[in-house]
Protein backbone atom coordinates (compact mmCIF):
# COMPACT_ATOMS: atom_id res chain seq x y z
CA UNK A 1 0.00 0.00 0.00
CA UNK A 2 0.96 3.49 -0.99
CA UNK A 3 1.61 6.44 1.75
CA UNK A 4 1.08 9.59 0.34
CA UNK A 5 4.37 11.99 0.26
CA UNK A 6 4.49 15.01 2.86
CA UNK A 7 3.81 17.09 -0.44
CA UNK A 8 0.37 15.87 -1.30
CA UNK A 9 -0.69 15.40 1.97
CA UNK A 10 0.45 19.33 2.78
CA UNK A 11 -0.98 20.37 0.04
CA UNK A 12 -4.43 18.64 0.61
CA UNK A 13 -4.58 20.11 4.05
CA UNK A 14 -3.71 23.69 2.66
CA UNK A 15 -6.76 23.68 0.27
CA UNK A 16 -8.79 22.08 2.99
CA UNK A 17 -8.02 25.75 5.07
CA UNK A 18 -8.25 28.07 2.28
CA UNK A 19 -11.32 30.43 2.11
CA UNK A 20 -11.79 33.31 -0.04
CA UNK A 21 -12.80 36.57 0.68
CA UNK A 22 -15.96 36.52 -1.10
CA UNK A 23 -16.09 40.38 -2.01
CA UNK A 24 -19.54 41.86 -2.86
CA UNK A 25 -21.68 44.92 -3.76
CA UNK A 26 -23.96 46.63 -0.97
CA UNK A 27 -27.14 46.86 -1.04
CA UNK A 28 -27.05 50.69 -2.16
CA UNK A 29 -25.28 50.11 -5.06
CA UNK A 30 -27.96 47.05 -6.03
CA UNK A 31 -30.66 49.22 -5.43
CA UNK A 32 -29.16 52.44 -7.44
CA UNK A 33 -28.37 50.05 -10.36
CA UNK A 34 -32.05 48.71 -10.40
CA UNK A 35 -33.90 52.08 -9.78
CA UNK A 36 -31.17 53.00 -12.37
CA UNK A 37 -32.39 50.90 -14.98
CA UNK A 38 -35.89 51.14 -14.04
CA UNK A 39 -35.72 55.11 -15.00
CA UNK A 40 -33.81 54.49 -18.50
CA UNK A 41 -37.19 51.90 -19.28
CA UNK A 42 -39.47 54.99 -17.97
CA UNK A 43 -37.75 57.24 -19.77
CA UNK A 44 -37.34 55.69 -23.17
CA UNK A 45 -40.88 54.19 -22.55
CA UNK A 46 -42.37 58.06 -22.28
CA UNK A 47 -40.31 59.01 -25.35
CA UNK A 48 -41.83 56.42 -27.52
CA UNK A 49 -44.90 56.16 -26.52
CA UNK A 50 -45.47 60.43 -26.95
CA UNK A 51 -43.12 60.13 -29.90
CA UNK A 52 -44.55 63.08 -32.76
CA UNK A 53 -43.66 60.70 -36.10
CA UNK A 54 -45.94 57.77 -37.83
CA UNK A 55 -46.99 54.37 -36.25
CA UNK A 56 -44.54 53.00 -38.55
CA UNK A 57 -41.90 55.26 -37.12
CA UNK A 58 -42.84 54.37 -33.45
CA UNK A 59 -42.97 50.91 -34.05
CA UNK A 60 -39.22 50.52 -35.71
CA UNK A 61 -37.55 52.47 -32.65
CA UNK A 62 -39.72 49.83 -30.20
CA UNK A 63 -38.25 46.65 -32.23
CA UNK A 64 -34.36 48.67 -31.89
CA UNK A 65 -34.60 49.11 -28.58
CA UNK A 66 -35.72 45.95 -27.26
CA UNK A 67 -33.51 44.47 -30.35
CA UNK A 68 -30.28 47.01 -28.67
CA UNK A 69 -31.13 45.97 -24.73
CA UNK A 70 -31.23 42.34 -25.79
CA UNK A 71 -27.68 42.68 -27.59
CA UNK A 72 -26.38 44.30 -24.56
CA UNK A 73 -27.73 41.77 -21.97
CA UNK A 74 -26.02 38.71 -24.81
CA UNK A 75 -22.81 41.14 -24.96
CA UNK A 76 -22.41 41.21 -21.59
CA UNK A 77 -22.59 37.43 -20.82
CA UNK A 78 -20.34 36.95 -23.51
CA UNK A 79 -17.61 39.12 -22.03
CA UNK A 80 -17.86 37.95 -18.67
CA UNK A 81 -17.84 34.30 -19.53
CA UNK A 82 -14.50 34.55 -22.16
CA UNK A 83 -12.96 36.96 -19.52
CA UNK A 84 -10.61 34.62 -17.95
CA UNK A 85 -10.42 31.80 -20.58
CA UNK A 86 -11.79 31.99 -24.02
CA UNK A 87 -15.06 29.23 -23.77
CA UNK A 88 -17.08 30.19 -26.89
CA UNK A 89 -16.46 29.54 -30.72
CA UNK A 90 -15.51 32.29 -33.36
CA UNK A 91 -18.63 32.13 -34.99
CA UNK A 92 -20.50 32.42 -31.34
CA UNK A 93 -18.31 35.64 -31.03
CA UNK A 94 -18.97 37.10 -34.12
CA UNK A 95 -22.68 36.27 -33.78
CA UNK A 96 -22.90 38.24 -30.37
CA UNK A 97 -20.91 41.47 -31.45
CA UNK A 98 -21.91 41.76 -35.17
CA UNK A 99 -25.66 41.45 -33.42
CA UNK A 100 -24.76 44.12 -30.74
CA UNK A 101 -23.17 46.24 -33.82
CA UNK A 102 -26.43 46.17 -36.32
CA UNK A 103 -28.86 46.65 -33.29
CA UNK A 104 -26.76 49.81 -32.57
CA UNK A 105 -26.33 51.27 -36.09
CA UNK A 106 -30.17 49.91 -37.46
CA UNK A 107 -31.45 51.90 -34.66
CA UNK A 108 -29.19 55.21 -34.80
CA UNK A 109 -29.97 54.74 -38.48
CA UNK A 110 -33.48 54.60 -37.83
CA UNK A 111 -33.50 57.51 -35.50
CA UNK A 112 -31.38 59.57 -37.85
CA UNK A 113 -33.85 59.03 -40.86
CA UNK A 114 -36.95 60.09 -38.99
CA UNK A 115 -38.36 63.18 -39.80
CA UNK A 116 -39.33 64.94 -35.94
CA UNK A 117 -37.90 67.75 -34.39
CA UNK A 118 -33.74 67.52 -33.27
CA UNK A 119 -34.93 68.00 -29.61
CA UNK A 120 -37.11 64.65 -29.94
CA UNK A 121 -34.20 62.95 -31.67
CA UNK A 122 -31.92 64.46 -28.97
CA UNK A 123 -34.10 62.98 -26.14
CA UNK A 124 -34.66 59.36 -27.69
CA UNK A 125 -30.95 59.42 -28.58
CA UNK A 126 -29.90 59.77 -24.87
CA UNK A 127 -32.57 58.05 -23.34
CA UNK A 128 -31.75 55.04 -25.40
CA UNK A 129 -27.70 55.29 -24.96
CA UNK A 130 -28.98 55.67 -21.42
CA UNK A 131 -30.74 52.44 -21.28
CA UNK A 132 -27.77 51.08 -23.27
CA UNK A 133 -25.36 51.60 -20.36
CA UNK A 134 -27.75 50.74 -17.07
CA UNK A 135 -28.35 47.52 -18.99
CA UNK A 136 -24.60 46.77 -18.71
CA UNK A 137 -24.12 47.76 -15.20
CA UNK A 138 -27.20 45.61 -14.64
CA UNK A 139 -25.93 42.83 -16.21
CA UNK A 140 -22.52 43.32 -14.51
CA UNK A 141 -24.34 43.75 -10.96
CA UNK A 142 -26.45 40.46 -11.44
CA UNK A 143 -23.54 38.52 -12.61
CA UNK A 144 -21.49 39.61 -9.43
CA UNK A 145 -24.04 38.36 -7.50
CA UNK A 146 -24.32 34.97 -8.44
CA UNK A 147 -20.46 34.35 -8.65
CA UNK A 148 -20.47 35.47 -5.21
CA UNK A 149 -23.36 32.49 -4.29
CA UNK A 150 -21.20 30.30 -6.09
CA UNK A 151 -17.76 30.78 -4.42
CA UNK A 152 -19.82 30.91 -0.89
CA UNK A 153 -21.50 27.51 -1.68
CA UNK A 154 -18.55 26.19 -2.77
CA UNK A 155 -16.88 27.09 0.75
CA UNK A 156 -19.59 25.65 2.39
CA UNK A 157 -18.12 22.06 4.34
CA UNK A 158 -19.05 19.33 3.04
CA UNK A 159 -20.42 20.89 -0.70
CA UNK A 160 -18.56 20.92 -3.76
CA UNK A 161 -19.23 22.89 -6.92
CA UNK A 162 -20.03 20.32 -9.83
CA UNK A 163 -17.02 19.50 -12.16
CA UNK A 164 -19.02 21.41 -14.87
CA UNK A 165 -18.92 25.27 -12.60
CA UNK A 166 -15.63 25.88 -11.54
CA UNK A 167 -15.30 28.37 -9.26
CA UNK A 168 -13.84 31.35 -10.54
CA UNK A 169 -12.67 34.61 -8.82
CA UNK A 170 -15.25 37.59 -8.82
CA UNK A 171 -14.23 40.36 -10.99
Amino acid sequence: MMQPSPDTTTKEHIMENTFRIVQRDTGAWRMQVWISFGIAVLVCGTGLAWLPGGDLDRAFMVMGYFFCLSAAFALSKYVRDNAILPSDTPMWSMVVWGGFALSMALTAWGLWRMEINPTWKAYLLVSWLYLISSAFTLAKTLRDAYEADRLERAQEPGLALPASEPAVANH
